[in-house]
């Protein structure tokens, strides 16, 4: 296997401790801080550990910034155990307190009404350049001191359908979309796919509520973290095989950006995403 999706299953593999009690290991995804989509699929993998149904909805919340450099609690609690419906709470604990919590559901598939919308028209996925394709055209903008992170080979193969330069961005309607696999295939656990697809959902999506400012990650005193993140799984799913990320930005207030997305495989919607992220631009790195 790829060694990049080796380590992605190895991050997404939790320890058993007792009964509800899972740990997990953390990497150096984005920076100094925990990667909330680590959390997120790791809170996944965790609930999804204590059912045999595949989960069709997480509402998450992010509490308090997660260390790098010490692994991650989670405590699984039951709160029902239904025919049809399981549900689970997750928190994630570090340094003694609760940095982030989830409400799960699972239920198994089942036949019935069924509609979905228009999928919208893209490059293939092939025809697109990679990401270190573009990472290495814009090189001469990075600064010596986050040219070694910057330029690391993600752990996710992602294509972008429309490309800016994070380095000079200019206002723009907020919508963008890119597809996203693993490196290699996966086994046939269901649990894992829908967890590398949580892991994977928080790439870009807080980032389209920044387009129409004119501002990117990049920009110097914004001050951006995830506030909450919420996954709907409408049918069964392959992070292995190409996954088209469609989103969109409804309303920038309050410090705040809520943001959608909706993902396409084979012709199908199988997940559909929404996350509001904080968006503060200081005047000084002072304040």
């Amino acid at each position: 296997m790829n060694q990049l999706t080796t380590e992605l299953v190895e991050l997404l593999t939790l320890e058993k401790l007792e009964e509800n009690l899972f740990r997990g290991i953390s990497r150096n995804i984005v920076g100094k801080r925990v990667f909330g989509g680590q959390v997120l699929g790791q809170a996944l993998r965790a609930a999804a550990m204590t059912t045999d149904r595949p989960a069709h909805s997480l509402h998450a919340y992010f509490l308090h910034g997660g260390d790098i450099k010490a692994p991650i609690i989670y405590h699984v609690e039951h709160l029902r155990d239904g025919k049809s419906f399981v549900s689970r709470q997750v928190k994630a604990l570090q340094h003694g307190k609760v940095i982030f919590t989830a409400l799960i559901s699972f239920a198994p598939q089942e036949e019935g009404l069924n509609y979905q919308t228009s999928e919208p028209e893209y490059p293939a996925a092939t025809t697109l350049k990679t990401e270190q394709e573009l990472k290495e055209s814009i090189v001469n903008f990075l600064p010596e001191n986050v040219r070694v992170n910057f330029m690391r080979e993600r752990h996710i193969d992602m294509r972008y359908v429309s490309v800016t330069n994070p380095f000079t961005p200019q206002p723009e309607a907020p919508s963008r979309a890119h597809w996203m696999k693993t490196w290699d295939s996966l086994p046939d656990d269901e649990g894992l796919h829908q967890a590398i697809v949580a892991f994977s959902s928080d790439f870009a999506l807080m980032g389209t509520g920044l387009m129409p400012h004119g501002i990117s990650f990049m920009t110097p005193n914004l001050q951006a973290a995830s506030l909450d993140h919420t996954l709907y799984f409408h049918k069964p799913v392959r992070a292995d095989q190409w996954l088209l990320h469609d989103m969109d930005a409804t309303v920038t207030a309050s410090a705040r950006g809520l943001n959608f997305g909706r993902m396409w495989q084979n012709g199908e919607l199988v997940v559909s995403t929404v996350q509001e992220g904080l968006m503060r631009v200081r005047e000084t790195e002072e304040r």
